[in-house]
């Protein structure tokens, strides 16, 4: 089983400016009080092939910290990180989808976006949320097809995953995310705040990140 040490010091840095001045003796801060205002993010990791990791917690507890800092141990070739896709001016959505029809329509439904005025639109065109779901469909697209074995990403990562959507959208992509990773291998490491979709996804790997810094990883049994 694969194992990942990530270990991420966060703390003040730069010069501070006059204002930064000010806010300090508004605040009764000095400057030994500001360096020591660090945090740490600390993890350690065990990520077999198509485990979905699922890290959540608080705004501001360093949940996408711990995820970039995963991201960077993965080769490039491996994985596909879906807040980096771009949208297509050019094209329709079923054309941007890698693979043959079939699995590009078959992609576009796991991912939820398999109405046919969006199919043929164009990505830049699409609401806030179909862009999510068109970004999460073009990374399934990019894994390959395990039938041939011309797969490509092996991880996707997913910064505040399927927080635009609405909830019950999001179970059903998150339902259809575990079963994928299941059947393909492919693994996922999701971020987001939201609890109400850990049912649905069923994470190997749930990570809870603290305010206070601390990390609880559990493993499903």
């Amino acid at each position: 089983m694969p194992s990942y040490n990530i270990s991420k010091t966060l703390g003040q840095q730069g010069q501070i400016s006059e204002r930064g001045v000010a806010v300090m003796r508004m605040f009764g801060l000095t400057k030994d009080r500001l360096s020591k205002n660090i945090c740490t993010v600390n993890c350690q990791l065990e990520i077999n092939e198509g485990d979905v990791v699922y890290i959540t917690g608080p705004s501001g507890a360093g949940k996408s910290v711990l995820l970039r800092e995963l991201e960077k141990v993965i080769p490039a070739s491996e994985r596909v990180n879906l807040n980096k896709i771009e949208l297509a001016e050019d094209k329709s959505v079923i054309d941007c989808i890698d693979g043959d029809f079939v699995e590009g329509l078959k992609m576009l439904s796991i991912a939820g976006l398999n109405d046919a005025f969006c199919v043929l639109n164009r990505p830049a065109n699409l609401s806030d949320g179909q862009k999510y779901r068109f970004r999460l469909a073009v990374a399934l697209g990019s894994t390959g097809s395990p039938q041939t074995g011309s797969s490509v990403a092996k991880f996707i990562f997913a910064d505040e995953y399927c927080s635009e959507l609405d909830r019950i959208t999001a179970a059903v992509i998150s339902y259809n995310i575990h079963k994928y990773a299941k059947r393909t291998g492919v693994t996922f490491i999701l971020a987001s705040s939201h609890d109400d979709i850990l049912l649905d996804l069923a994470p190997d790997v749930l990570v809870v990140k603290e305010l206070s810094g601390a990390t609880r990883v559990t493993y499903k049994v």
